[in-house]
């Protein structure tokens, strides 16, 4: 695996780290996008029941157009981990990218609960299973993602 990993970033170095980079700016540019423009616009809707609905519903878009991006993420951080040499930088922003799609991972489960909740008409239910992404898990990630960044710029030599 270690060998195929060098001789692919060998080949390909540049659309690897492309695809990398791009794929974080998705994701924590589209969680930063979220939570300081359209989470503070959906609290001016009145109506519990549809707030609740458009919050779950564009949850749920932006975790299914970002899984893909976290995917590619993951996939190139393996390549870079193999090709590159090895630092405490890279080991820390790797564990950084792990601990976020963990994060990912339980806010998409807390989702979907709360999705279920809400068809069967339990909302004060459903609103508490979601309550916690806005105030705590997305803005870690936002966090967690903007300190990884800024190690893979200092990876890249700059």
């Amino acid at each position: 695996m270690k060998e195929q990993a060098i001789t692919l970033f060998a080949n390909y170095a540049q659309a690897i780290v492309f695809l990398h980079v791009l794929s974080a700016i998705i994701w924590i540019g589209g969680m930063i996008a979220i939570r300081l423009a359209v989470h503070p616009t959906m609290q001016s809707i009145d109506e519990p029941k549809i707030k609740l609905g458009k919050t779950l519903q564009l949850m749920g878009k932006f975790f299914n157009i970002v899984m893909p991006f976290i995917f590619i993420l993951l996939l190139t951080a393996i390549i870079l981990i193999f090709a590159m040499e090895k630092s405490p930088e890279l080991q820390m922003k790797e564990n950084i990218w792990m601990v976020m799609t963990a994060n990912f991972i339980w806010m998409y489960s807390k989702r979907y609960k709360a999705q279920k909740l809400f068809e069967k008409g339990e909302l004060p239910q459903a609103k508490a299973m979601v309550a916690l992404i806005p105030k705590f898990l997305l803005p870690l990630n936002i966090v967690l993602g903007l300190i990884a960044l800024w190690l893979g710029v200092g990876l890249r030599g700059l």
